[in-house]
């Protein structure tokens, strides 16, 4: 039964350089990311996925709460100056009594452990269902997680010796993801958590490109002749475009309105 308490009215984001919108480029003075060819403090072109779903869900900018860190870990330390996403859960939780419960709050991160060399996804896991459990224990109410994309079918590991070791640790964090949050949904009844498959909308992209408008899934917009931006999936080794950003986000709110009751906005979702 949908209730009226199903709107949406703050995104409160944590996570890594996939969802950040600026705080690593105001923490360097506008340095990093470098702009161009980067926008605005993005790790893309343009905006990123939690930009375009706030418009999906007629969020003003001043709506979405956002502490994500490029490089950030999954880990409540620090590493190269950068909080993990644990650690940006932590000051929140600390420095806030109760969670807004028409707020969602977002938690996507993982992958730079494991580009780091991180060979345990039970570890990862852990600091992940922490960050999650905490929000969770502090009154949220909705909270939108999201998978890991193959990390062995990024431009920049595609050709690499230890591809198919990322892809595998990939398949088994997503695994893992899955049923850790089933158990913390069991804990916390009063939470509803909805995933986001990034790892199924990355594989439809690079196995039916044109679907999605996309002519190069595989190589970067940045090492080569970058004329049409938006028909690639990836902007540089790593990271997506801002077209492909944009599918995320219209994906995130499909899987939101499934969830909820909620009025998206007349942009077109796949």
């Amino acid at each position: 039964m949908h209730k009226s308490s199903d709107k949406i009215n703050q995104l409160y984001v944590f996570g890594d350089s996939l969802s950040d919108v600026g705080v690593v480029f105001r923490a360097t003075g506008g340095q990093y990311p470098p702009n161009p060819p980067y926008f605005e403090g993005r790790y893309s072109n343009g905006q990123v996925w939690v930009e375009h779903l706030a418009a999906q869900l007629a969020l003003t900018p001043d709506r979405n709460t956002n502490f994500a860190c490029g490089g950030a870990t999954t880990g409540t330390s620090s590493l190269n100056g950068i909080p993990g996403v644990g650690g940006q859960v932590q000051n929140f939780v600390k420095a806030n009594q109760k969670l807004d419960p028409n707020g969602l709050y977002i938690v996507w991160a993982g992958a730079n452990d494991y580009l780091y060399g991180a060979s345990n996804p039970a570890i990862v896991l852990e600091n992940l269902s922490q960050a999650v459990a905490a929000i969770a224990h502090k009154g949220a109410k909705k909270i939108l997680v999201a998978n890991l994309p193959d990390l062995g079918q990024l431009p920049t590991t595609r050709n690499n010796l230890n591809a198919g070791a990322l892809s595998s640790i990939t398949k088994a964090h997503n695994l893992g993801l899955s049923k850790t949050l089933h158990q913390l949904s069991q804990l916390q009844p009063e939470t509803t958590i909805v995933q986001l498959d990034a790892y199924a909308l990355y594989r439809e992209a690079i196995e039916n490109p044109a679907q999605f408008g996309f002519t190069n899934v595989t190589s970067a917009c940045l090492d080569g002749a970058c004329g049409q931006p938006d028909r690639f999936l990836f902007w540089d080794g790593i990271h997506p475009t801002t077209a492909a950003h944009r599918i995320l986000g219209e994906r995130a709110a499909s899987a939101l309105k499934t969830q909820f009751s909620l009025n998206l906005s007349s942009e077109r979702v796949h």
